[in-house]
């Protein structure tokens, strides 16, 4: 009998939420908080105002030690998450992120889709904490990335039940909105931090939020735009040609595993 309920290989549970709500609401405070500061804040004016965030690395690495001590993920799990962090580090080092040929979003998004919100969401940390260390691309971007990523997978695990032709062009659009999201996002935490010439694109502390965001606008328009609507296309095109038998792989991966991914408690009693 077919169901349009996957099996995840992870499952959320309270306090594992409870940190992923945490995190996440520090994520978009340091995304964000540029564009509310005053203009006579400390942080607005301070050089080293994005090394204060680094502190987002070990705090999205909490998400992953709770769901190890509470029992959530098991070893099957565990594996599972390996090989396709694996495999996520390998696309996107061959993408390389030129020109906005990034096929790794195309597997998170599946991954988030199969396996899972809270699967897809710790596979997209990993991934591009990996990849990173892999190319010494280490750096006060990484944690934006990081997050940036972990929401782009966990989103796809919440998108609508579907199935069949209308699931893949679910993750097609999906996929292209992430991709512009994407860039949206990872702009955003050092445009505050460059300074133009032309102040049509740059940021001006204290200036009311629809100013700064038609000026932020302007900046994407005239610097990554093109490429974060190849991304967008690039990832849909994907979800596409190849979405079905990856989605498929994913499942009976899924299935022939059967994560046993229930909290200690339930299993002692």
């Amino acid at each position: 009998m077919t169901t349009l309920r996957d099996v995840p290989a992870l499952r959320i549970m309270p306090p594992s939420t409870l940190a992923l709500i945490l995190v996440s609401s520090i994520g978009l405070v340091s995304f964000g908080w540029p564009l509310l500061a005053a203009p006579d804040s400390a942080l607005a004016h301070s050089a080293d105002a994005p090394w204060l965030f680094a502190v987002l690395l070990p705090l999205l690495l909490i998400i992953v030690l709770a769901q190890l001590t509470e029992g959530s993920m098991d070893a099957k799990a565990v594996a599972l998450l390996g090989v396709l962090s694996a495999v996520g580090t390998g696309l996107r080092m061959l993408g390389g992120g030129g020109g906005g040929f990034e096929p790794a979003f195309f597997l998170l998004i599946l991954a988030g889709r199969a396996l899972g919100p809270g699967f897809g969401f710790v596979l997209g940390q990993l991934t591009l904490l990996a990849s990173a260390m892999l190319t010494g691309g280490v750096g006060p971007w990484l944690p934006f990335q990081m997050m940036a990523a972990g929401w782009i997978a966990l989103l796809a695990g919440l998108l609508p039940p579907l199935r069949g032709r209308g699931e893949i062009w679910l993750l097609a659009g999906y996929g292209a909105v992430a991709g512009l999201l994407y860039g949206l996002l990872i702009n955003l935490w050092f445009w505050p931090f460059v300074s133009f010439a032309d102040t049509a694109i740059s940021f001006v502390p204290g200036d009311p939020l629809s100013a700064n965001a038609a000026r932020y606008g302007a900046f994407m328009l005239a610097t990554s735009l093109g490429w974060d609507l190849i991304r967008a296309v690039f990832t849909a095109a994907l979800c596409l040609v190849a979405g079905r038998p990856v989605l498929s792989a994913l499942r009976r991966a899924a299935r022939r595993a059967r994560f046993q991914s229930q909290p200690l408690a339930d299993k002692e009693t």
